[in-house]
């Protein structure tokens, strides 16, 4: 029997008329829909008229989940995959499916649509020539800050998501890790009614957010590190950062330079001195 197909339905991410016609289709013709969250799925299915069979596939779910998934994609059935809004795997559940129906040889079908982070971006006015989607930060202080300290050299635009009950504190981190001179850009409920997009430094986004209502999930969008912005100080903190994983002074050395454009023989000598 010819194995089943895994279809990966990009779904919106507040406004219901986002979705494509191709999803509408697949999600009417699929054998069986697997959800993040069967009860909020349903709001979208049931304005579209679509009554398939319904499985829960939740993060604490998802290993269980995906083995009756196998299951059934070995049976010959189509299974359409879709998140609680935007496209499964992208921070939200699918990735353990996914990976496993590609070992089991399952044709996967992806299926676009919206993206809570592409959507926020292209809105944003930041620079999009390169960038990094970082999705979700630690939720623990301690491991949030030490993520942030490791991005603080990288130029390209960084992308996050962040919950209400941790916007504040996120913000606060940024403040004093990246920096107060970076622009920065905050997404609040992306094609909903409440949409709303705050630009400014990452102190002013903060201070502004202080005295508004939080709700809904947020993207913020960060600038990178600017060349002209790395000064002597840090790029020998980045030499040592990177000695301490294992690489000589001499690499260290040329791998900074070059990042930042820097003279090689003055980084060398300070860093023979720090």
């Amino acid at each position: 029997m010819p194995l089943g197909h895994l279809y990966i339905v990009a779904t919106p991410i507040g406004n219901l008329e986002d979705i494509t016609l191709r999803a509408l289709r697949v999600l009417k013709e699929a054998d069986i829909i697997a959800a993040e969250d069967t009860r909020h799925s349903s709001k979208l299915l049931n304005h579209y008229g679509i009554r398939k069979p319904l499985i829960s596939y939740w993060s604490e779910k998802e290993k269980i989940r995906t083995d009756d998934i196998i299951q059934k994609l070995h049976a010959g059935m189509s299974v359409a995959l879709i998140s609680d809004a935007g496209t499964p795997g992208i921070s939200d559940p699918g990735s353990v499916l996914i990976k496993r129906a590609i070992e089991e040889g399952v044709n996967i079908v992806p299926i676009p649509g919206p993206s809570a982070f592409v959507t926020a971006l292209s809105a944003s006015g930041a620079s999009i020539e390169e960038f990094t989607f970082i999705g979700f930060l630690p939720q623990k202080t301690a491991q949030r800050q030490k993520k942030l300290h490791g991005l603080a050299l990288e130029m390209r635009t960084l992308i996050f998501y962040e919950a209400p009950h941790r916007i504040l504190d996120t913000l606060s981190d940024m403040k004093d890790i990246l920096g107060t001179e970076r622009q920065a850009v905050l997404a609040k409920e992306i094609t909903k009614m409440h949409e709303e997009i705050l630009r400014g430094t990452i102190p002013e986004i903060l201070d502004s957010l202080e005295k508004r209502t939080i709700a809904g999930e947020y993207v913020i969008i960060v600038e990178g590190m600017k060349k002209e912005d790395v000064s002597i100080e840090i790029a020998l903190e980045e030499i040592k950062a990177l000695m301490k994983k294992g690489k000589g002074r001499k690499e260290s050395v040329k791998i900074v330079a070059e990042a930042y454009g820097l003279s090689k023989k003055e980084l060398y000598d300070k860093s023979l001195e720090s």
